[in-house]
């Protein structure tokens, strides 16, 4: 049996975490290994890592509003339990009264027994204006949107330029929501399966756009069925079926998948292109690539093989011109996935978005000497910004008269097309994963 752990520690190590996150750069969810067999100690410690970092802006809002002594400004752990009691208060169930006692020991705990007054006294405030909390008032509507939805201001004016306030609103409150996890069903009776699972209480929800996929809003239900374990279903949100559907494998091809790691994609055209086929999955990073590799044995698919490599390097490994279809899920800035990633919003800059686009045309005629005549290649981001797809397309076409963009209307429903033909999911208005794909084929 497990024993149960005190409520302290649950916020002394969210403290812990959410500390590394923020000063030393960790990725949200990967900043430590499980430190507990109990499982809802680490589901609730996830949650609150996860939402304290996402709104992490609009958190130091209300801090700054609710201490008044400017002549002394808090200590850095100070400021992250008020964080993360004000998140508490504000945006869960948590009792109010659990919320400020575990807080305030937390301080006495890590700071010290005078510190617990001023924590005290400062999420009490908070507590009693929960229904009328201040809002950012700084004379730009765009930073004021960008400060209460816990946003940086690039990206709200990017994104206000391209879709308008109203719509950038919507965007802002949907990377805000707790994530609904994407699950893809393996094998040919994928439907059936999914017939089967929307039978249970799984709270699940079909896709409307993957008759492949569903998608759930807890996952420890679909986790004790045994069917993860199984190998009959996989995590992996829509927006990446449609990368897949944009590339189209065909039974007994050979595919290489540039970029593979963590693997799902190389996983999804393992099972179209079956034993008869093979998938060369290339990744410089050797840790993540074992853990690929790990997985596909797992998984029974042996028709996958992994290449430890730098993309731009490839040339020297494997010979040109040898693949049916070849996938660049190049690196990019991410921003159709901030819903998953909390932390990534405050990770990249503006520049980002131009150093990456290099980065990206580099890559993508990299894998274009390894594509047959006659065969396909497939450029696909998770991200929405028009520098690093619809431009990094163009700019391919005009470099490589040898490829010609290809319509996806027969594989893509036509919500998710662009007017070029090329696949783009936005967060906002698909509810899934902002992704993007656009597929050539090699004439010449």
């Amino acid at each position: 049996m497990v024993k149960p752990r005190k409520h302290s520690e649950l916020r002394i190590q969210a403290v812990r975490e959410l500390r590394f996150i923020e000063e030393e750069g960790a990725f949200a969810g990967l900043s430590r290994r499980r430190i507990s067999n109990d499982l809802q100690f680490e589901r609730r410690l996830t949650d609150l890592v996860s939402g304290v970092t996402r709104n992490r802006r609009w958190l130091n809002f209300l801090v700054d509003w609710f201490y008044t002594n400017i002549e002394r400004p808090l200590e850095r752990d100070v400021r992250i339990i008020l964080r993360l009691g004000i998140y508490e208060l504000v945006e869960t169930r948590t009792p109010p009264h659990a919320a400020i006692h575990e807080c305030v020991e937390t301080g006495k705990q890590l700071i010290g027994p005078r510190i617990g007054g001023l924590i005290n006294g400062i999420l009490r405030t908070v507590d009693r204006s929960r229904e009328d909390l201040p809002e950012p008032d700084t004379g730009d509507e765009q930073t004021d949107l960008a400060v209460r939805f816990s946003h940086p201001d690039w990206i709200v004016k990017r994104w206000a330029k391209r879709y308008g306030l109203e719509a950038t609103e919507q965007f802002l409150k949907y990377n805000n929501q707790r994530p609904v996890f994407g699950i893809r069903v393996r094998g040919k009776k994928s439907k059936d399966l999914i017939d089967g699972i929307m039978e249970l209480e799984f709270d699940a929800e079909r896709s409307q756009f993957f008759d492949d996929y569903f998608r759930v809003r807890q996952m420890q239900p679909i986790l004790n069925s045994g069917l993860f374990k199984k190998g009959k279903v996989l995590v992996q949100d829509e927006g990446a079926g449609g990368v897949i559907r944009a590339l189209d494998p065909q039974p007994g091809e050979n595919i290489l998948d540039l970029c593979a790691a963590p693997g799902g994609k190389s996983f999804a055209i393992a099972d179209l292109v079956g034993v008869d086929g093979s998938v060369t999955a290339v990744d410089k990073n050797e840790s993540r690539l074992s853990m690929l590799e790990q997985e596909a044995k797992r998984l029974s698919l042996p028709q996958i093989r992994t290449v430890v490599a730098d993309v731009l390097e490839i040339d020297d490994i494997l010979e040109n011109g040898q693949f049916d279809r070849v996938l660049v899920d190049a690196p990019c800035t991410g921003l159709g996935v901030l819903a998953k990633r909390a932390d990534l919003r405050w990770r990249k800059d503006e520049e980002s978005v131009s150093s990456l686009a290099k980065i990206q045309k580099d890559i993508l005629r990299s894998a274009a000497r390894h594509v047959r005549p006659g065969g396909v290649l497939v450029y696909s981001t998770c991200t929405t910004e028009p520098e690093e797809n619809e431009e990094i397309a163009d700019d391919f076409v005009m470099g490589h008269p040898g490829f010609a963009r290809e319509n996806l209307k027969d594989h893509i429903q036509s919500p998710l097309l662009t007017e070029t033909g090329a696949y783009q999911s936005i967060p906002y208005r698909d509810k899934i994963d902002g992704a993007y794909a656009v597929r050539f084929r090699r004439e010449l």
